[in-house]
This record gives C-alpha cells, sequence and structure tokens, in this order.
C-alpha cells in the first residue's frame, strides 16, 4: 500500500508517549469505545488520504527534535499495510515507535499484516479505552486496563509501567 488515510498529524508532542514525538493519527475505529476522545476519527472516510512518501518526508523534517513516531487514531492496525510500509521506513533512519491500539496484543499476533507491524513497534499501548476506568493523572493512556509492552522483533520483552 502506498497510501494511509489520515485523520490527523502533530509534528511534536509530548503527551503521546515517551520524549518529543511526531503523532500521526490514522482514521477508522470499529472499537466504538464508549468515551472514546476521539471519536470523529473512528469514520474511515474521516481526514485527507497521504502517500507514504509524503507522511515519511515530513516526519523526517522533524528527526533533529524528535524521539521516535507515535500511531495513534482511529484503529492503527486496521491500516496495517500502509503502517508497515511507512514504519520500516523510520525504522531505518533510528527513530523509536509507539503505537496504540484497541486490540489486544494476543488478538494482534491471529493476523499475519498486524502482527508484521508488531515487528516494527517498540512500544505497545494496547486495550480497549474503558471508561469506567479513566483516571485523568495515568500517563500516555486513558484507562487504567491498557498495558504499556516493550516488544522486540513483535514479542514481549517487558511490560512498562508509567
Amino acid at each position: 500500500m502506498s497510501s494511509l488515510q489520515i485523520a490527523g498529524f502533530l509534528d511534536h508532542s509530548t503527551v503521546n508517549g515517551l520524549g518529543l514525538r511526531s503523532v500521526l493519527f490514522v482514521s477508522g475505529c470499529r472499537h466504538y469505545c464508549q468515551g472514546c476522545q476521539n471519536k470523529v476519527m473512528q469514520s474511515p472516510s474521516y481526514g485527507e488520504v497521504h502517500s507514504i512518501t509524503e507522511l515519511y518526508q515530513r516526519i523526517l523534517k522533524n528527526k533533529p527534535l524528535i524521539d521516535g513516531v507515535t500511531f495513534s487514531g482511529g484503529e492503527p492496525f486496521d491500516q496495517a499495510e500502509g503502517l508497515v510500509a511507512l514504519a520500516t521506513l523510520l525504522r531505518q533512519e533510528g527513530l523509536s515507535i509507539w503505537a496504540y491500539t484497541g486490540y489486544i496484543y494476543e488478538e494482534l499476533l491471529t493476523d499475519d499484516l498486524k502482527s508484521h507491524l508488531l515487528e516494527l513497534i517498540d512500544v505497545l499501548v494496547d486495550g480497549p479505552f474503558i471508561e469506567n476506568l479513566y483516571n485523568a493523572s495515568l500517563r500516555y493512556r486513558g484507562s487504567s486496563n491498557q498495558r504499556f509492552l516493550k516488544l522486540n522483533h513483535g514479542k514481549i520483552i517487558e511490560e512498562l509501567f508509567f
């Protein structure tokens, strides 16, 4: 895939993962979490189509300042094919990659394309947003059920706590 449906982009953020990060918000999400903070992004047609090359070049302009890139949304793993292409390029640049997903890690392993994207991610924040588990003091996540999983080639090497 040579393009992604993008709902938004932040050149610099400190709230979407550790350090200063560029954040890519993809369009489309089938989880429909009650109380979702990005509800408008649930529509797969929301936003605009951007080429992988265009997104890569925009991120590279931020490279001297950023520690990495975060994939959010929407649901990044529903556009896994395009994100695999982008993540492959970003890994070659030495940028760390975080991804937020409403899926559970173990669910992602059952799909070859989603599993391939896992292999390119350094930290996965998994699990659906659960409104009654929301706590404003949580860092880098919306609800306490969501896990921070440090990955190496798609395998969990450590659960992180912030």
